[in-house]
């Protein structure tokens, strides 16, 4: 156990998303470094094993509960499963597009649910525990984010449009609260080897299917990620993971913006089959 780790960000961690993948990855990383973690995600058995592991091997408490983070309760049941802890650390890992489709292929309800469940319930998350953080003097704060969010590219148009507002609520909040003792990091993405992945790729036809142990080409695994967020706390408001993403987004950055958004059209259709014509 990690004393000043659990003194700085303990005695509870709230984590969204944490039913497998980066979620379940960092809930396992704090709860190993002697924090108490509260799990959040919409499937409840998959919670269930996670925090029973948590329990073998950190001898820490977890909490298990079933929430679907796009319905429009579900702040009120995060307040409700947490109500009688100190909450020093929120982590923000849900949210990932599980369908990689053009905008106009699904319901506009589908875009707002993907919005609630990005952008409101982070804020209404940051907004509810960084005020007790603040106070006293110290917690973090950790809102995942995606590479996605740095320009626009098809096939993500939601998605990548709720992680530039998750990017740039970090950092805002970064900016208003680092001098009050709260580290808060936007963690941001590349491409991350889990299960949410992994179904996506089988379903495109780039895996035998989800179980295939075929490794994903330049993907960051999940371990890496909570480990890179935990290392990286203190060094808020933004860290990219992984050198492949640190480069990428240098060179990005390094071009007009309609040139960069041409590049991620091309890059789209080599990395997940998608077929689309590039303007000059």
């Amino acid at each position: 156990m990690d004393e000043s780790f659990r003194a700085r960000y303990g005695p509870w961690a709230v984590v969204a998303g944490a039913s497998d993948g980066v979620g379940a990855a960092l809930a396992r990383r704090l709860a190993a470094a002697g924090v108490h973690v509260v799990l959040l995600a919409r499937r409840q058995a998959l919670l269930d094993e996670v925090a029973a592991s948590i329990r073998a091997t950190a001898g820490t408490q977890a909490r298990a509960v079933a929430i679907d983070l796009a319905a429009g309760d579900a702040m009120d049941r995060v307040v409700a499963a947490t109500s009688d802890i100190e909450v020093g650390f929120m982590a923000y890992c849900a949210g990932a597009d599980a369908n990689y489709e053009p905008f106009l292929a699904n319901p506009v309800d589908t875009a707002l649910a993907m919005i609630h469940r990005n952008c409101a319930v982070p804020v209404q998350m940051c907004h509810h525990f960084a005020g007790p953080m603040a106070e006293r003097g110290h917690g973090g704060i950790v809102l995942v984010g995606s590479g996605a969010g740095l320009v626009g590219a098809p096939n993500m148009v939601t998605y990548a449009a709720t992680k530039a507002f998750d990017m740039v609520l970090g950092e805002a909040l970064w900016a208003e609260l680092h001098t009050q003792g709260v580290d808060v990091l936007s963690l941001v993405l590349g491409s991350t080897d889990t299960p949410a992945l992994r179904r996506l790729l089988a379903r495109r036809g780039l895996l035998d299917g989800p179980d295939d142990p075929s490794p994903i080409p330049g993907a960051t695994s999940a371990e890496d990620v909570a480990d890179e967020a935990i290392a990286n706390l203190a060094n808020g408001p933004t860290w990219f993971v992984g050198d492949q993403l640190r480069d990428g987004a240098r060179q990005l950055g390094a071009i007009p913006r309609g040139d960069a958004v041409r590049l991620m059209i091309q890059m789209g259709s080599a990395t997940m089959g998608t077929s689309q014509q590039v303007e000059a």
